[in-house]
């Protein structure tokens, strides 16, 4: 019996204003609830998602309710997966609750299962520190468990980049399972349609996306010029029996159902006969992600390190959709540095813009290779061409920084907890507002090592170039108790600050 791994990637990104560099809007004041209409465009963003739910989300999920209730009772029912983008769920909320009941519906009828990914659909997973990527991952386990009552087991990286040391973190975070996609230069000629083990973990699984009968549907089915248009679902469930293999992840992006597809090429009547013709062939079954990890053993190990990092765009498979150029690289170094400063920020709001610039969808904006992949690049490009893309969202970026650097009180340089000689303790601290939240974390060892070396007075005078403050944490007896100390140097740091700004989450949508 073969299984068939039915994936559909759900995910809408936040769009800057196009006007905001050129209508001189950088530094002004503005009350923090309502940075998000400052930066982003939520009329563009209601109107596009309201279009691609009415064309293609509510469709495709009536489709496959009704298939999935029509064999509820049979040996082999119809089950299928989906990953759902933060700021696509985000998006539910603000513009059309009923297609977030859509999916609920989905969830509540026992054959769907909902993967993890990166919250904002974003690049944490190349940053130096791996703190953001699993606080953004976890943000995200929350969101599926509060939002569709689903505890996910499967891990599924943004736009399926994949290494050796993603799955490693993954692996740690507990998920049992983790794609990629079915990158011929790690397969060795093997085929991707079986379950596979990772270099370097223990206990995960890897399930490779079969990306040729993946794009079959997601880019060939409406081209004429294709040998083997028209595309018809009894074709495509011939051509997975014939597949070699035990398991086959079939894994598109949901909008091909109706956006990237449009409905007058028929393919909502091919995704609604699939599931027919699939179940007319006693050697094919639908399997959820977690079912086919749990039940197939690993076939061989896939090994790829962080310098042939695979993905699912373009012809080579790899993160030169994002990262090739000079301004995708400038943009992504910029967003890794203020990463950590927002997070010492401890605000709900700002960290939640940041994701939003972090979203892959805006480095994809900047990319500026011709040909047919650079066309595929101008489709999904909100903006009016990638120097555009990069004015628009560096200038946010800017913005954001100075307004986060004055409530943090950022420093030059970063402070390093140490136990003592060569012993990081693996806390550090960006800002001031950093440093505070690190000395209530600090052990008492860690303390005492850097009071009697006056490293906290020290910083604080040559990378904050605050001298008054500097003396006072000099003038705390060095005689008191390590707990006395700490409480001493919190008080003092804690009244330097600036008052924390009043949170408040973005206004209601009109």
């Amino acid at each position: 019996m073969k299984d068939v791994v039915l994936v559909f990637e759900v995910h809408q990104p936040f769009r800057v204003r196009n006007n905001f560099f050129w209508d001189h809007r950088m530094f002004r004041k503005v009350n923090k609830g309502a940075l998000f209409d400052f930066y982003f465009d939520r009329v563009i963003d209601r109107d596009l998602f309201n279009r691609v739910a009415k064309k293609c989300y509510f469709p495709s999920n009536n489709i496959l309710l009704e298939a999935i209730d029509r064999h509820r009772g049979d040996r082999r029912r119809v089950k299928v997966a989906f990953s759902l983008s933060g700021s696509f769920l985000d998006q539910c909320e603000m513009f059309n609750r009923d297609l977030l009941e859509s999916f609920r519906q989905l969830a509540q009828s026992g054959c769907v299962e909902f993967l993890s990914q990166t919250y904002y659909h974003s690049l944490v997973g190349f940053y130096e520190n791996n703190e953001a990527f699993r606080e953004e991952v976890e943000l995200h386990r929350r969101a599926i468990s509060d939002l569709l009552q689903f505890q996910s087991r499967i891990f599924e990286n943004t736009e399926l980049i994949f290494n050796n040391r993603i799955a490693k973190e993954a692996e740690q975070m507990g998920f049992t399972g983790i794609m990629a996609e079915g990158a011929d230069r790690v397969l060795g000629g093997r085929s991707p349609n079986h379950v596979f083990s990772v270099k370097g973990c223990k206990r995960i699984k890897l399930l490779l996306r079969n990306y040729r009968l993946t794009d079959d549907v997601g880019y060939r089915f409406s081209a004429r010029w294709w040998i083997e248009w028209p595309l018809t679902a009894d074709k495509y469930a011939a051509w997975l029996l014939s597949e070699q293999g035990d398991c086959i992840l079939i894994f598109p992006d949901y909008e091909t159902f109706g956006e990237h597809q449009w409905p007058e090429t028929g393919i909502h009547d091919f995704l609604r006969h699939l599931p027919e013709e699939i179940l007319k062939r006693e050697n094919l079954r639908f399997s959820t992600p977690s079912e086919t990890i749990a039940e197939r053993k690993p076939i061989g190990e896939v090994d790829v390190q962080v310098p042939l990092t695979t993905s699912w765009a373009g012809d080579d498979r790899d993160t030169s959709h994002w990262l090739e150029n000079t301004l995708q690289r400038a943009y992504y170094l910029h967003l890794n540095a203020l990463s950590p400063l927002v997070r010492e920020s401890g605000d709900r709001v700002v960290r939640q813009i940041l994701g939003y610039l972090e979203s892959s969808d805006q480095l994809h904006s900047m990319y500026s290779r011709g040909g047919s992949a650079g066309e595929v690049h101008k489709y999904f490009n909100p903006y009016m061409s990638h120097l555009h893309a990069y004015v628009l969202c560096e200038s946010v970026l800017m913005d954001l920084e100075v307004r986060v650097r004055d409530f943090v009180v950022a420093a030059n340089d970063p402070f390093i907890f140490y136990e003592g000689i060569d012993k990081p303790t693996g806390l550090v601290a960006y800002s001031l507002r950093g440093l505070l939240g690190c000395l209530e974390r600090a052990s008492e060892g860690s303390l005492a090592f850097h009071r009697s070396r006056g490293d906290f007075e020290r910083w604080v005078e040559l990378s904050l170039h605050n001298p008054s403050l500097a003396k006072r944490i000099r003038a705390i007896p060095s005689k008191k108790s390590i707990p006395e100390i700490r409480r001493k140097l919190v008080e003092a740091i804690a009244e330097s600050l600036p008052s924390p700004h009043r949170s408040s989450p973005p206004p209601p949508p009109e």
